[in-house]
């Protein structure tokens, strides 16, 4: 489907040229001729991106810019604002007014097309990140294995989850469950990058899961890192006597005291060192299936495949 792009000038030449050339380039185009049509279309339509003139009358482009940041409807779409003054002030203006990027006038067609299109990748990419921990989620991560399975690529993914994590999230509250969350980001981020520098990948699933992607030979040693790295870190989450005790007690909405194990890591590893994965689900399955028995090990541990198919 292709993305929408609303135009605001109320210079009708203007507005017909880059119709023009944003429809050539596979775009699903629509164009106010002002600030208030602007508004109303954009509610309508909820753009992608909004190319918005700054001189205008009723409204400056600047106003609805603000306006459409503060609106539910609007607050995620992309803004570029199409701006005749170079003067640093006006480009700041635009800026804290919500804008992503702006065009000074008169602009080259390819600039414009440029300028979309990188702005609109750069919304796609944040979209699909974590607000938590700011890592790549489910879309990304399904790219980024279905990748390495089309070009054929040695590979080996790791599925790390926690366990115990929603008791600790009960019991120490959302805020240090997250901090807890964004701490693993970290560990997990870390020990990729210490075993293969810019080459991994890391995801973020959702919840308390997180995979990496990275090639098969040092996946164990990632595995082994991450595992190591977060029972050193679990000092910063527990009281000292829970920490003694190895586990905390609580009571069950019956009254009845329980013993809860600590937090730990479980990571499996599904690898093409043994066989190879026909599509994504072939060996995020795979991976699962390992952190499952991961889990039956006390404590933080990581399972291997090493089945031979």
């Amino acid at each position: 489907m292709p993305e929408t792009i609303l135009v605001v000038d109320d210079d009708p030449d203007i507005a017909r040229f880059v119709e023009v050339n944003l429809r050539s380039a596979g775009y699903e185009v629509a164009v106010a001729g002002d600030g208030e049509e602007a508004l109303d279309r954009a509610a309508e339509l909820r753009p992608d991106l909004v190319l918005l003139d700054v001189m205008m009358p009723r409204i400056d482009g600047f106003e609805v810019a603000q306006r459409l940041r503060r609106s539910p409807q609007t607050a995620n779409t992309s803004i570029i604002m199409l701006t005749a003054k170079a003067l640093s002030a006006d480009k700041v203006t635009g800026l804290q007014s919500g804008a992503d990027d702006y065009i000074i006038k008169p602009f080259d067609p390819i600039e414009l097309l440029a300028r979309v299109k990188g702005t609109l990748r750069r919304a796609k990419e944040m979209r699909n990140l974590s607000p938590l921990t700011g890592l790549p989620g489910n879309i990304r991560i399904q790219e980024e294995i279905e990748r390495q399975v089309r070009e054929a690529r040695p590979f080996a993914v790791l599925y790390c989850d926690l366990d115990n994590f929603k008791a600790y999230n009960d019991q120490k509250g959302f805020v240090r469950g997250d901090r807890l969350i964004q701490a693993v980001a970290r560990i997990i981020q870390d020990a990729v990058v210490e075993h293969v520098g810019t080459d991994g990948f890391v995801g973020h699933v959702g919840g308390d899961d997180f995979v990496a992607v990275l090639a098969p030979e040092p996946s164990e040693d990632v595995a082994k890192r991450i595992c190591e790295r977060f029972d050193e870190a679990r000092s910063e989450f527990y009281e000292p006597e829970d920490l003694e005790r190895g586990f905390v007690r609580v009571e069950d909405r019956k009254g009845v005291l329980q013993d809860i194990p600590l937090v730990a890591i479980s990571v499996g590893i599904a690898s093409t060192d043994r066989r190879q994965f026909a599509h994504y689900g072939e060996a995020v399955a795979v991976a699962t299936e390992m952190k499952s028995f991961a889990k039956r090990q006390p404590g933080s541990s990581y399972a291997v495949d090493r089945r031979a198919v």
